[in-house]
C-alpha cells in the first residue's frame, strides 16, 4: 500500500513524515529525489539547460535561485521541467518501494497532484496550515523574501482543491495536535494493508 503526503510549501509535510518515520514507515522524499536527479543525471542536466535556454550549472551544480526566477514567472517552463524530471523520480520511487519491508510506504511530494504521482497512490493525506504561518516558516527556513514565498504558493494547487482530492487532512497550525491525526491514518493504513492480503 502507498500513502501520498502532500501540502503547500511550509505546511509542515516534513514534520508529519518524521512522525511516520518514528512509526517505522519508510518515506520517499520526492522533492529531495528530484533535486538529486537535477544535480547528478547528465541527460537531465542537458535537457534542463536546453529548456532554460542557458547554462544554469555554471558553478558545477544547478543554480536553483536562477531556475526559480525563470520558472515561477513562466508556467510553460515549469511544466517542461516537471515533464523531464518527474518520470525519473517515479522510476526511482518504484525501485525504492520494492526494497522497502514495511506494511506500507509513503511518498512525500509538494506537487503530488500536479505531477500526477497521486495516480500511483492508494491513499492521500494533505497537510494544511494557515498561510501566514506557512510564509513565516519558509522565510525562516529558506531565507526567502515574503514575495518569493508568495510566488511559490501561487504556483501550487490551492489547499481547497487538494483537500477535495484527498482521503485525509492533517491540520498543522500552531494550535493543532498533529500526532492524533497521524496515528488515526497509520491505524487505517495498517488495517487496509491487512485487508489487501
Amino acid at each position: 500500500m502507498k500513502l501520498g503526503i502532500t501540502g503547500g510549501i511550509g505546511s509542515g509535510k516534513t514534520t508529519v513524515c518524521k512522525v511516520f518515520n518514528v512509526l517505522n514507515i519508510p518515506v520517499f522524499l520526492a522533492d529531495a529525489e528530484a533535486r538529486k536527479i537535477m544535480d547528478s543525471e547528465c541527460e537531465i542536466i542537458e535537457k534542463i539547460k536546453a529548456i532554460a535556454g542557458k547554462d544554469i550549472y555554471l558553478s558545477g551544480c544547478l543554480d536553483r535561485m536562477e531556475l526559480a526566477r525563470l520558472i515561477f514567472n513562466n508556467e510553460n517552463l515549469l511544466k517542461e521541467i516537471n515533464e523531464v524530471v518527474h518520470p525519473v523520480v517515479f522510476e526511482h520511487f518504484k525501485f525504492w518501494e520494492k526494497s522497502a519491508s514495511a506494511p506500507y510506504v509513503i511518498m512525500e511530494a509538494a506537487i503530488l497532484f500536479e505531477c500526477r504521482a497521486s495516480e500511483l497512490m492508494d491513499r492521500i493525506a494533505t497537510v494544511v496550515a494557515p498561510v501566514e504561518e506557512r510564509i513565516e516558516r519558509v522565510i525562516r527556513r529558506n531565507n526567502l523574501t515574503r514575495e518569493q514565498v508568495l510566488d511559490r504558493i501561487k504556483n501550487q494547487m490551492e489547499d481547497e482543491e487538494k483537500i477535495r482530492l484527498s482521503d485525509y487532512v492533517i491540520y498543522n497550525s500552531e494550535h493543532e495536535m498533529i500526532i492524533p491525526s497521524i496515528l488515526k491514518i497509520h491505524e487505517e493504513m495498517l488495517s487496509l494493508t491487512k485487508n489487501s492480503y
